[in-house]
């Protein structure tokens, strides 16, 4: 009988792998995806769906690059506006999905072009009627701060009971009612757009509704018990 070593296996268990080669060396290697991807672009077979979309979408992309750039380098201005027109469309193209935040920023810019055109009506008639007023402006920069406020306080709240962008527009739409008013009550406009402001992100907010809560507990607490009466045996 022949006995094989104890330390050693049979040479048919043996598993021999061959010296690693690089894959374009081996025989019967798919060659680099580009090559097979090109191919189904240039030959635009009918039944290839992703060959027949990405012809046009090539074609429309260079010519609006190319607009873009001949708007871009007409003047600095132009060029500016592109820029700012390009980063705009960036960030609505990432806050897609956000559809809060995107009804609250585009209420409040609305919300500064009002307020400001409101308030540039209102001292522009005050000059005309008075020799001596002065055209400032300042209420403009009020408006401008509480529509931020309106902003922010509705993305302060880390548990917002109702949608955020409704809060804004609920907000925006007061201060522009106070802006308003502000055309013919100066003095009135932003102290009436500032407690508007504070109503409805305490209302929406669940600042109001915690408040009143806790007063009827205090009120509970004070009130005595009908509990406390001695009943009749």
């Amino acid at each position: 009988m022949s006995r094989t070593p104890s330390g050693r296996t049979p040479p048919a268990s043996r598993t021999s792998r061959p010296a690693g080669r690089p894959r374009a060396d081996r025989p019967g290697a798919s060659p680099g995806p580009a090559l097979p991807l090109m191919r189904r672009f240039l030959r635009q077979e009918e039944n290839d769906t992703w060959a027949v979309r990405l012809l046009p979408r090539v074609v429309f992309g260079v010519a609006a690059l190319y607009t873009v750039i001949v708007l871009a380098s007409r003047s600095g201005s132009s060029f500016v506006a592109v820029v700012a027109t390009s980063f705009l469309g960036l960030a609505l193209w990432l806050m897609r999905r956000r559809t809060q935040l995107l009804l609250a920023l585009g209420v409040s810019v609305l919300a500064v072009a009002f307020t400001g055109y409101f308030s540039a009506v209102g001292d522009a008639a005050r000059r005309y009627d008075d020799a001596g007023a002065t055209v400032t402006g300042q209420a403009a920069f009020g408006y401008w701060a509480l529509a931020g406020m309106a902003l922010l306080g509705a993305w302060m709240v880390k548990d917002h009971p109702g949608r955020r962008g409704v809060t804004v527009v609920l907000a925006d739409v007061i201060l522009v009612i106070a802006s308003g008013v502000g055309m013919f009550l100066p003095e009135a406009g932003v102290p009436l757009g500032f407690l508007g402001v504070l109503a409805v992100l305490a209302l929406r907010g669940g600042t109001a509704k915690a408040v009143t809560g806790r007063a009827r507990r205090a009120f509970g607490r004070v009130r005595p018990g009908k509990a406390t009466e001695p009943a009749d045996s």
